[in-house]
């Protein structure tokens, strides 16, 4: 094909959903060997265009071309035909099935007498996982029969990385490939995408992370409330101009951090473990503090999380809140002890995206609004909207499908449930993954507000900039254990890293 071609290209797409337009006659193009990365707040349209070229979203107006001519694309299997593949933000998958299986979804090979063949899916999923080389041995237990329940959410993402560009597709989108992924993969990641480059294929690239656009971005298109506000060459942007571009005025600060005064231990843990995951993990979090935890893939932090708020319990330890012991063997144990977890995958874990905004955030706080019997709606009402304002929350109304929203907006929405609740310890579990400078930091401000009225906060981030950035203490894990803590005066990258990858002699403080 002529490089002078665009091997895609979109004109004059629009789409409405029902109280806001999405996209308002968008253009795009991108030629083969190209890093094409689109830019945008939460809410700007990306998403919507990218699931339009997949055949998830029909346009309501416009064409898309295909190496020049019109292409008809209604569904996803249109799109493949044409050689596009996509790479969601929000993996859908099914936790039961095997990784082999889940390699093969929708088009499990048959043998001459009709039957899945078995020995082909094992075989070929095997070579994949090898060809491509983006996921380790260590990070599946029982090799191509560990089902996905039994992985991170980040090996389940590669995973997804791997069957795309295992498609031999022309065209690649990935929407926030890294948004659940530490730095090590991530990078692995990024030389995976020049390397297919220079195959040739032409990557539509949907990030928040300017480091990482800039990286490996020939072109970067600019949206901002589902318009094109512009294309230009990456060589002639800046991380800056992008920012100001994306979301129509400067930002100033990237980390809002304080100075606060410093309480008396909210959390303390001794000893925790739990067989096969994790094993004596003691730390403490002070009122008015954020402490932070770094790791790699499997170090074991998400655990430690999931197990304190109570959704896989630890086997032993000790957990003391605000000096009383207390026992966390399910959910509600960890709410009625003022304990609330905003989970890196929230649809898995912090959403009914089948219903609405209203819904979501009222669930975990139906006390608070029944009473004698009766629910109070106008309380309701009046908290959910307080938190849509104050958090820029982007929804035509809180009656709103959650499903409908951008990702960075399901996840306000599930830090909002949240702050309803007005818990006193917070475990924020990659509070700002699939969310957009602008929205970063808004969250960041409502960590810092949240430490001013004396809650006690958890950071688990992939993201080492923002745990440099937001926390007043560092541990470290690494293989399940907490192998090294650091006062904000001795942060440094490179040393936090030196642990996280297990280059250390397991000395601790």
């Amino acid at each position: 094909m002529s490089q002078e071609i665009p091997i895609i290209e979109l004109h004059n797409i629009s789409k409405k959903f029902p109280g806001v337009k999405a996209l308002d006659n968008m253009t795009l193009s991108a030629r083969e060997g190209e890093v094409h990365s689109i830019c945008g707040e939460n809410g700007a349209g990306k998403s919507t265009l990218m699931k339009i070229i997949n055949g998830i979203y029909k346009p309501d107006s416009g064409e898309i071309k295909i190496g020049g001519e019109v292409a008809k694309i209604n569904s996803p299997l249109d799109a493949k035909s044409y050689g596009i593949a996509m790479v969601y933000q929000e993996c859908a998958y099914v936790p039961e099935m095997t990784v082999a299986e889940s390699m093969f979804v929708g088009s499990l090979p048959l043998n001459r007498i009709g039957t899945v063949d078995w020995k082909y899916v094992y075989e070929h999923a095997q070579y994949l996982l090898d060809k491509e080389q983006m996921i380790k041995p260590s990070q599946l237990p029982h090799g191509i029969k560990t089902k996905l329940k039994d992985v991170s959410l980040a090996t389940v993402q590669l995973l997804e990385i791997t069957k795309a560009i295992s498609k031999d597709a022309k065209i690649i989108i990935m929407d926030e490939p890294t948004s659940s992924l530490p730095n090590v993969e991530t990078e692995l990641l990024l030389e995976k995408i020049i390397e297919l480059k220079k195959r040739g294929k032409c990557i539509l690239y949907i990030s928040h992370k300017m480091d990482e656009i800039f990286k490996i971005s020939d072109t970067i298109t600019i949206f901002r409330d589902g318009q094109h506000i512009t294309t230009k060459p990456a060589s002639d942007l800046n991380i800056d101009s992008v920012v100001s571009l994306m979301v129509g005025r400067e930002l100033v600060n990237d980390y809002p951090k304080e100075k606060i005064q410093i309480g008396d231990i909210k959390l303390n843990v001794r000893d925790l473990h739990k067989k096969g995951v994790f094993k004596n993990i003691n730390f403490n979090v002070k009122a008015g503090e954020i402490v932070g935890f770094a790791g790699l893939v499997g170090a074991g932090r998400t655990e430690v999380a999931l197990a304190l708020s109570g959704v896989d319990p630890y086997d032993d330890g000790v957990v003391e809140v605000d000096g009383h012991q207390v026992t966390i063997k399910n959910v509600p144990d960890s709410i009625r002890n003022n304990i609330a977890m905003v989970s890196e995958d929230r649809r898995k874990y912090g959403l009914v995206t089948v219903r609405n905004v209203r819904e979501n955030m009222a669930l975990p706080n139906l006390d608070k609004f029944i009473r004698n019997g009766h629910l109070h709606r106008k309380e309701e009402i009046d908290a959910v909207n307080e938190k849509c304002d104050s958090m820029r929350i982007k929804t035509p109304t809180i009656e709103t499908v959650t499903k409908n929203l951008s990702g960075g907006n399901q996840q306000k929405v599930v830090l909002a449930k949240w702050l309803i609740r007005a818990g006193s310890i917070m475990i924020l579990d990659e509070p700002t993954r699939g969310i957009d400078v602008g929205a970063k930091f808004e969250i960041y401000k409502l960590m810092v507000s949240m430490a001013k009225e004396g809650k006690a906060i958890v950071m688990i981030s992939s993201e080492m900039p923002e745990l440099l950035g937001m926390c007043d203490r560092l541990y470290v894990m690494h293989e399940g254990e907490i192998v090294k803590e650091f006062d904000r005066s001795e942060f440094s990258q490179e040393k936090i890293m030196h642990y996280a990858a297990g280059a250390h002699n397991f000395t601790r403080k």
